[in-house]
């Protein structure tokens, strides 16, 4: 009960010291598009699964894997989230539920994971620069991402009200060409969709394995901003119904654009990354020789990774302010803008990270990072069934329905489909993805011998 006590002082003084602070928070609508931004940004991106997994799958993938993924992640999160909203979300909510060491494990899989996909944010962006540049060399390739990131980071200082205003310009920009895409693209139905359902002679871990692990990375994310519950307004209000709108939208902004493009484009068999552009070109045609709604389509895309990397900066660089609060990285990066009352040194220390790997490319990347995404999303599930039988009496202002029957859907649909995706990857997946997942565990145990005893908060707050 001590350590309760302890935990509800040292949260009511860290709300009462945000209260008294500049840092401005973000109300429903800005969280809206942060939270979408984040977690979807666009349809770009998904069009390897139509060539790895076939149209037909890639379409069922689309609108089955939400019921076991997002769906009941985002349950979960809304759940918790009205229960303890801390900054740090889901890494307290597993340090609560399971300890000190499964906590650091969802901290640091999470931290490490923004790596893999910070810096390939920035490299998409600049990879699309390459069609009205082709002569780009690799060093102004390189500065071009390095620079976004700068401006990014700079964005993410000010503050998440700044980072949603931003968010929001840059989906309304995005929006407008995808939803004529789909207009158009379903007003020229010419091919089934659906046909093929799978590749032939495909092999099948592509198809259910790098496939379904790509799908899983399309429909991540939805705990991620429950790391920012201290900046928004009524947390406890706000995020269940951010999720109710962010998890459809999500849906349709990746479905109905793919079943647009192959019911009017077709060629199934060409769609890789950037084919949404191609696809758009078919279906619009030219104005003045040129594919106006392809070129249309090609900026969204770069847009769209704008915005991908601007939420991926927000939401992952708050993990490691917390778990310097609780004492396992250096206290530096628990330091505050005076002006903004952002953790801004743990901001620029993982900018500068996703700029050193900055050089890497996405596709390289996904299937280790799935890996590291599937045990931090499993474990904050898990932690939803654990903190129900620990801690009932922490009041929940939204709960997941259907009582235990509920429960056992948002916990175990997650669990196995995670075990189903990463059984099903290839050879490089497994090994890249368990040594990424081992090094937590050896981390943790150099940094706990490092640890002062009872720094930083305890893990179990209460609102």
């Amino acid at each position: 009960m001590k350590a309760v006590e302890s935990t509800i002082t040292v949260t009511n003084q860290r709300q009462s010291s945000l209260t008294q602070s500049t840092l401005r928070k973000a109300g429903l609508f800005y969280l809206v598009f942060v939270m979408f931004s984040y977690t979807t940004g666009g349809p770009f991106g998904l069009e390897d699964m139509v060539t790895t997994s076939g149209p037909g799958m890639t379409l069922v993938y689309l609108l089955i894997l939400p019921f076991f993924w997002c769906i009941p992640v985002s349950l979960v999160s809304a759940e918790l989230t009205t229960a303890m909203p801390v900054e740090g979300g889901f890494y307290r909510w597993t340090r609560a539920a399971f300890g000190d060491f499964w906590g650091f494990l969802a901290g640091w899989w999470n931290w490490t994971a923004s790596f893999l996909l910070g810096g390939a944010y920035a490299v998409l962006f600049s990879d699309y620069l390459k069609y009205p540049f082709p002569n780009m060399t690799w060093w102004q390739h390189y500065l071009v991402s390095a620079a976004l990131i700068a401006v990014l980071t700079w964005i993410n200082v000010r503050g998440i009200k700044m980072v949603g205003q931003v968010a929001t310009a840059l989906e309304i920009f995005i929006f407008i060409p995808v939803m004529t895409m789909v207009v158009m693209g379903l007003a020229h139905w010419h091919h089934n969709p659906f046909s093929p359902l799978v590749p032939p002679h495909q092999a099948t871990f592509k198809v259910f394995g790098v496939g379904l692990a790509l799908g899983l990375w399309l429909y991540s994310g939805y705990e991620q901003l429950s790391t920012v519950a201290e900046e928004v307004e009524n947390p406890q209000r706000a995020y269940p119904r951010a999720l109710a709108l962010v998890v459809p939208l999500s849906i349709a902004a990746y479905f109905l654009p793919t079943l647009a493009g192959l019911a009017s484009a077709g060629n199934w068999d060409h769609w890789h990354t950037g084919f949404f552009s191609d696809a758009a070109g078919i279906i619009g045609g030219t104005f003045h020789g040129r594919p106006w709604l392809g070129t249309w389509m090609t900026l969204a895309a770069m847009v769209g990774n704008v915005a991908l990397l601007n939420s991926t900066v927000l939401t992952t660089t708050r993990m490691p302010f917390a778990m310097a609060e609780d004492g396992y990285l250096p206290q530096a990066l628990t330091r505050k803008h005076s002006r903004y009352g952002t953790p801004w040194l743990a901001i620029v220390v993982s900018a500068v990270i996703y700029g050193l790997l900055a050089w890497q490319s996405l596709a390289e990347l996904i299937s280790v990072y799935i890996w590291l995404r599937s045990a931090t999303t499993v474990l904050t599930v898990l932690s939803a069934w654990k903190l129900r039988r620990m801690r009932p009496e922490i009041k929940r202002s939204f709960t997941v329905p259907g009582g235990r029957v509920g429960l056992l859907y948002v916990v175990a649909a997650p669990v196995v489909m995670a075990i189903v995706a990463l059984v099903g990857g290839d050879k490089f997946a497994t090994i890249g993805g368990a040594v990424a997942i081992l090094v937590g565990p050896v981390v943790y145990g150099i940094v706990r011998r490092r640890k002062p005893p009872d720094v930083g908060p305890s893990p179990t707050a209460v609102n």
